[in-house]
């Protein structure tokens, strides 16, 4: 049987500021902060779960480029 996938959850600009501002105070909530967070956003708890561990790849992502664009000159073999 094919697994249904839920529908892809859409943000306001003011809940993405709101979440925003979380994933800034802390990158890894525990269960009862996500469910505080869900109740201010307005959506449920595991689709908080979801939004952060986006996010979190979202930011190594960000991370690892901005190290490789820091790197003024390639590694010399000499």
């Amino acid at each position: 049987l094919p697994v249904k996938k839920k529908p892809r959850t859409f943000y306001s600009a003011g809940q993405l500021e709101e979440l925003e501002k979380m994933f800034q105070e802390d990158h890894y909530p525990d269960n009862e902060r996500r469910r505080q967070i869900a109740a201010v956003v307005g959506v449920t708890p595991q689709r908080i779960l979801v939004w952060f561990q986006n996010r979190r790849a979202k930011w190594r992502k960000l991370q690892k480029l901005s190290i490789k664009g820091n790197r003024k000159y390639p590694a010399s073999s000499a």
